[in-house]
């Protein structure tokens, strides 16, 4: 393990820690010392490169204050405009940024882009109220305006800083002011989340050992069988799932410790968006039946295991990686392109997840792979396995499991390697497999879903021809 890993491994461990002291603690107390502690971890690990999440918190804080109804767009560009600077600081002469402020500055910029969007939101509603005298819904929508006090303590609070998970306003809000907090359960769930992290660990070790990255850089690689070299991009993407299983986990259990983003099942909550439908904690407080009362974690859960590994779509793959992020992408990102055809919104979601992840050509290459994947999948289930028996789309779910790891497989080799040379490189080792299949699958499916249209035109036409001929 690289100092980076064993570093962020000690901050999560130590957020673990200070989390079960945090439950026990009032609403001011969290705030304070939630952003003391985001504070020194972020100044410990990023130096004199907090300034550039402070001068991102500053600008945003004046566009929620002059921009009154343009506040999510504007927002949203001036923090992507500032990662670009940020990416770039080099050829202005600045220092290099260290990794630790590059991940501080990837979850500020979801955070405050989000909260812009919950800001707008609330100030509809509210005008929307003194128009009509009545009292709208409140899912999901924040209490009040932040201050600028309130908008630094979100965005340096402990909890997900650097590793994420993402998680909204309100969601923070509704930590600080939770009601018998010491009734919400944290043992229990913290140590079923955290059962299988040490499984995670080994494996992330032992593969990593035998399966180096840097072996697919070596002229050696090049001279290895065809079959070798396809082979290889299983254990280094397995890897690369590992260590993110156990950076999630960890991440995850810091909130459990904490009782960050525990909502009553009946909240119905979604990962990074936190309640779905209303419920009132005042009056479940008041009642005698609220110690029977079941919680989830679901709003920062960002991580499922088993269906990222299992589930049959490439599209549903991403649903289980990283949800908060993807429910953010989805929500702010995917609602809102300019073009609404699903090829065409999928393709730009990617490319903005590519933009926010880093400037490096591997992460386009590969999140740019991902439509032609969706549409090849699409193409597949319209012409062929629509027409299967039972058992047959039972196979057919099996075999495009197969192809659907295969293209994370692939897909992840130009995450990890970056550059577009070692990515083409590697690529153009195995022939562009992936890319040469899903080509091919998009035309066979829909050449399928074209004979059949034809088909049945062709009946159609019979049909009108005999009755004619009867008449």
């Amino acid at each position: 393990m690289s100092l980076d890993e064993l570093i962020y491994l000690a901050v999560l461990f130590s957020s673990i820690l200070i989390g079960f002291f945090f439950k026990r603690t009032g609403p001011r107390e969290k705030q304070l010392g939630s952003t003391g502690l985001g504070l020194l971890v972020t100044l410990a690990t990023c130096n004199i490169h907090i300034l550039h999440s402070l001068i991102t918190i500053l600008g945003t804080w004046i566009i929620l204050k002059t921009a009154k109804r343009y506040c999510p767009s504007l927002t949203l560009f001036w923090t992507f405009s500032y990662l670009f600077f940020f990416r770039m600081v080099t050829y202005f002469g600045l220092p290099a940024h260290t990794p630790f402020a590059n991940a501080v500055q990837l979850l500020l910029t979801l955070k405050l882009v989000s909260v812009a969007s919950d800001i707008q939101e609330f100030r509809q509603v509210k005008k929307q109220e003194v128009t009509s005298f009545s009292k709208s819904p409140l899912t999901g929508l924040i209490s009040s305006e932040p201050s600028m006090w309130e908008l630094l303590c979100y965005s340096y609070c402990y909890i997900g800083i650097m590793t994420g998970p993402f998680y909204r306003y309100r969601t923070y809000q509704d930590w600080l002011n939770q009601i018998d907090s010491l009734t919400i359960p944290s043992w229990e769930p913290f140590l079923l989340r955290l059962k299988m992290a040490p499984v995670y660990g080994i494996f992330f070790l032992l593969v990593s050992y035998l399966f180096p990255l840097e072996y697919v850089k070596s002229e050696e690689f090049e001279e290895r069988a065809f079959l070798f070299r396809l082979f290889y991009m299983m254990p280094v993407f397995f890897v690369f799932r590992m260590r993110f299983y156990v950076a999630w986990i960890f991440a995850e259990c810091s909130c459990i410790a904490a009782g960050f983003g525990a909502y009553p099942k009946e909240a119905k909550s979604r990962s990074g968006g936190g309640p779905t439908v209303d419920y009132s904690p005042a009056e479940r407080a008041a009642d005698e039946s609220s110690e029977v009362v079941q919680y989830d974690y679901e709003t920062i859960k960002n991580i499922d295991c088993y269906n990222t590994d299992f589930c049959v779509k490439v599209k549903h793959g991403m649903r289980y990686w990283n949800m908060s992020v993807q429910w953010w992408l989805a929500q702010y990102i995917y609602r809102n392109a300019p073009v609404k055809s699903f090829i065409f919104k999928s393709a730009w979601t990617m490319l903005i997840s590519a933009y926010w992840h880093g400037i490096h050509p591997g992460y386009y290459l590969s999140f740019l792979t991902i439509p032609l994947c969706l549409a090849a999948e699409d193409a597949m289930e319209r012409g062929l396995r629509e027409r299967l028996s039972a058992t047959g789309k039972s196979v057919f779910d099996w075999v495009q499991w197969f192809f659907k790891m295969r293209s994370y497989d692939y897909m992840c080799m130009g995450f990890v390697l970056l550059t577009y040379s070692e990515t083409m490189r590697y690529w153009r080792s195995i022939y562009f497999l992936i890319h040469v299949l899903a080509v091919g699958f998009l035309l066979l499916g829909n050449g399928l879903v074209f004979l059949e249209k034809a088909k049945r035109k062709s009946k159609r036409e019979r049909d009108v021809t005999a009755e004619q001929c009867i008449q």
